[in-house]
């Protein structure tokens, strides 16, 4: 069952078909309801799509496709994903982008490679900025936000980029929360990882740049 994460923004519970992905809902009646990657199609998720309704689906990397045939085909949705994952989605004819894609005044998409190589992030500028990273940053055993470096990372040194890339787009002002596509139980019951910038900012991707080589 969806749970609500603030007052337009819900979490779904982690998606096996995704490898435990979380995916979330955005209420945006000026474009559309916003589905971000696809949760598991149980009946009380379901139900929640049934009655709210979804214009747009948003696939942050390829990992979070789930199933975006059934859920297009049922709600007549539009598809955007980065343009370089755009083959994962053969004969839907996805919208597709570069570096930045704006889907309503307060809503827009920005191109994070490194854990794949169209991994994404959507910026939301609610309640002084919400970040939806999908997998490009998660939160560590410590509920921190972090580059993970696992088996499936496409290049290590392009995620860590675009890591300070979002610290050079964002200011404390605006960006207060991100709300990651995986890891959630590392949350401990919290909904979000709050406190965004200053903790994102704070990493040294200098360190682990030398702990890469180093490996």
């Amino acid at each position: 069952m969806s749970r609500p994460v603030f007052d337009r923004v819900f979490a779904f519970p982690p998606n096996r078909e995704t490898l435990g992905g979380t995916a979330y809902f955005v209420l945006d009646p000026t474009v559309g309801n916003i589905l971000i990657d696809c949760p598991a199609l149980t009946d009380s998720n379901q139900d929640f799509l049934d009655r709210h309704g979804v214009g747009t689906i948003v696939i942050t990397h390829r990992d979070g496709i789930g199933q975006i045939r059934r859920l297009q085909a049922q709600y007549s949705a539009s598809l955007i994903i980065q343009e370089q994952e755009a083959y994962k989605l053969p004969n839907l004819d996805p919208v597709t982008f570069r570096q930045r894609h704006s889907l309503s005044a307060t809503a827009e998409l920005i191109w994070t490679p490194g854990y794949s190589p169209g991994s994404a992030c959507l910026y939301l500028e609610d309640e002084g900025g919400i970040l939806f990273t999908g997998r490009h940053l998660l939160p560590d055993n410590a509920g921190q936000p972090m580059p993970l470096r696992l088996a499936k990372t496409f290049h290590w040194y392009r995620q860590l980029n675009s890591v300070a890339q979002l610290c050079d787009r964002f200011t404390p002002q605006s960006l207060q929360y991100i709300c990651p596509g995986a890891n959630t139980g590392f949350l401990r019951g919290e909904r979000v990882i709050n406190d965004a910038y200053a903790r994102l900012c704070a990493l040294d991707l200098d360190q682990e740049r030398s702990r890469a080589v180093a490996l």
